[in-house]
């Protein structure tokens, strides 16, 4: 029995006796997003209960199952019971568990999730059998949410580091070749072929090479290799471990942003547990293949996503890019081949050597095999993580899984890839999600975002968002992104304030397009897109906002005004009492008016109007002469008569 399967059989044995106890087990998904719900308050209920009762609850801290509408998530097993998840599950209501399912044998069904296991309990149907869980594929998350990502044996009780022992077997050459075979793409934004980059490195001539992991993950509202590293660190590990093995590297990074505290926590301690284990640092396993891990924090910087800026930045270095090539397969990190894989790259790469290629080639399409983690978010009612196959459309992905658009509102398009990605419209909705759809209809993979919007989002100010990012992200090395950028977000200000032209927009295409050609890296290159898109399928709302200076989303706060009806206004002073800079003006049981001097358009009036009056109208377009009081006439200078 080799030092690893004695490993194993024993982690296998305490996983049973886990799972087979005569005690209560109690997971708390007390991850980043289940933390900011309260899940720490509930953890600290089921605790102090434990101890002042003397009651055998085994608590186990987890990651995050994907559902964030839900947190905090708490699954509880009773003895001889399925266990059974609950959302929601604050302070409160965990004593109300503790009172009914704990105490008594009500399993509280209007609260719980699904039951995971084999069978049911009152009607709670199977959690992998809910909509939001049955269109996913969960390969990469299949451990997050179900085992306790700082204990090293549940990741071993479950196959762990099965790949690294297999790859260890073979020659590096053929290691590369499983991944050829199972046409694993690099999951963090460009979808370039794994093995290609990998061979690439084992071909350049030197000693030394690197490895980094790529875990900057600086996309607004993205959030998939947060949760992988907080739920299952180890599975980076594994594949970090095979592919340092595979392209001949002894050391590698980990760049991980420092706005992730616990991923890095969590990182470490798993990173001291493997190599207790052996694992990790000199003749792992007895092959006599040697590596070891270091963990890099980043401060933040979008740039630092692009291969030569994170690789200047572990150099000590301002994070910018290089010209390439060379590309830093040949030469990266202290001049040394490198390669970088994002998170998810290297968490499949461990499972592609635990099974085989044609298993992870089971689910996707032609050109993008297995599946793939999104952060689903925006306004749809259902937004938490999701891995699903490549090729599913994305009306399963946002009406299936997602459940739909918040109050039922009118989808109007999706916005993919973050801020380097492009907005897709309704009428692109049976579209499969894959490299080349999204690249076809100009927008890209990215790291795994995915914005939902519905009729009430103005698609000129997404893209002047978008655009004020990433001229903001700019590390301003290349004059394409520097002044570019800066160009396209005045312009497009512009447009939302009414001060745009008709020329404008095909000068915004224009200006998009060089940008793409001119600029250093990815960054410039595909800053553009959410502006070309745009254009591209919801140019008419440009037109609308120039030509009439109205906006038809009611978002665009120069070009839409409110007025109260006298007529409907009862003298509440709801919008009198909540105005920021006191522009209204009434007394009690009177019709109120606005100074339209002083209005900064940001809707309060209008929120907290009594919807039985509907007083406050909120009005498209600019506010008209008639609406407008003239300004007061500045007071003369002393001791210069008053003009007659």
């Amino acid at each position: 029995m080799s030092e690893l399967d004695a490993l194993r059989q024993r982690a296998v044995e305490a996983w049973e006796r886990l799972q087979s106890g005569q005690g209560v087990r109690i997971l708390v998904g007390t991850a980043t997003c289940g933390r900011s719900a309260g899940a720490l308050e509930a953890l600290e209920v089921f605790r102090s209960e434990a101890q002042r009762r003397g009651a055998d609850w085994r608590l186990i801290e987890v990651g995050c199952i994907g559902p964030c509408y839900a947190e905090p998530i708490v699954c509880i097993a009773k003895p001889r019971r399925p266990m059974v998840c609950y959302q929601s599950v604050t302070a409160e209501r965990a004593r109300q568990l503790i009172d009914r399912y704990l105490d008594g044998d009500d399993p509280a069904a209007e609260h719980a999730l699904g039951t995971l296991g084999d069978g049911t309990i009152d009607g709670i149907p199977p959690l992998f059998e809910t909509p939001v869980f049955k269109a996913q594929v969960r390969r990469t998350l299949r451990l997050c949410g179900l085992i306790d990502p700082t204990n090293i044996d549940h990741y071993l009780a479950h196959g762990g580091y099965g790949g690294l022992e297999k790859a260890l077997r073979m020659q590096p050459e053929e290691v590369i070749e499983e991944v050829k075979r199972s046409g694993l793409r690099g999951r963090g934004g460009a979808g370039f072929p794994t093995w290609r980059k990998w061979q690439f490195c084992r071909d350049a001539p030197g000693e030394v090479k690197y490895l980094v992991c790529n875990a900057d993950e600086g996309d607004p509202g993205a959030f998939m290799n947060r949760s992988l590293l907080e739920g299952d660190p180890h599975s980076v590990l594994e594949g970090m471990l095979v592919a340092g093995y595979a392209i001949g590297a002894r050391h590698g990074y980990i760049y991980c942003r420092a706005e992730y505290p616990l991923a890095l926590e969590r990182l470490a301690v798993a990173l001291d547990q493997a190599r207790g284990y052996g694992l990790l640092d000199e003749d792992i396993l007895g092959s006599g293949f040697s590596f070891d891990i270091q963990v890099k924090e980043g401060a933040g910087a979008f740039v630092c996503g692009e291969e030569t800026a994170l690789i200047a930045s572990i150099e000590g270095r301002r994070g910018m890019p290089r010209p390439r090539p060379p590309f830093p397969a040949v030469s990266g990190l202290w001049g040394k081949p490198t390669i970088i894989n994002n998170v998810e790259t290297l968490a499949c790469v461990s499972l592609i050597l635990r099974h085989d290629p044609e298993w992870f080639a089971r689910y996707g399409t032609e050109k993008s095999k297995g599946t793939k983690t999104f952060a689903l978010v925006g306004n749809v009612k259902r937004p938490g993580l999701v891995e699903v196959p490549l090729g599913i459309t994305l009306r399963e992905m946002i009406f299936d899984i997602g459940g739909g658009l918040v109050g039922d509102k009118r989808f109007k398009a999706v916005q993919t890839g973050g801020p380097s990605g492009g907005c897709i419209p309704a009428d692109l909705l049976d579209m499969p999600v894959d490299y080349d759809s999204l690249t076809a209809a100009g927008s890209i993979m990215g790291s795994g975002g995915m914005v939902v919007m519905d009729e009430e989002t103005c698609m000129v100010d997404v893209a002047r968002y978008f655009l004020d990012f990433a001229q903001k992200e700019s590390c301003g090395e290349c004059t394409p992104c520097r002044l570019g950028t800066r160009q396209l977000a005045a312009i497009l200000e512009d447009a939302c304030s009414g001060k745009a032209t008709p020329e404008d927009i095909d000068l915004l295409a224009e200006l998009s397009e060089g940008i793409k050609a001119g600029s250093l890296c990815g960054l410039g290159q595909t800053a553009p897109n959410p502006v070309l898109t745009t254009i591209r399928y919801f140019r008419q709302e440009y037109e609308v906002h120039i030509q009439q200076k109205r906006c038809p989303a009611l978002v665009c706060r120069q070009l839409l005004w409110y007025r109260i009806d006298p007529e409907l206004c009862q003298g509440c002073q709801l919008c009198l009492k909540h105005c920021p800079v006191e522009a209204i003006q009434g007394e009690k049981k009177e019709p109120h008016t606005i100074d339209q001097l002083k209005c900064t358009r940001c809707g309060a009036c209008f929120e907290v109007c009594p919807p039985k009056s509907h007083a406050v109208q909120r009005i498209p377009g600019q506010v008209p002469a008639t609406e407008t009081p003239a300004p007061p006439k500045p007071a003369p200078a002393a001791g210069l008569p008053e003009e007659t």
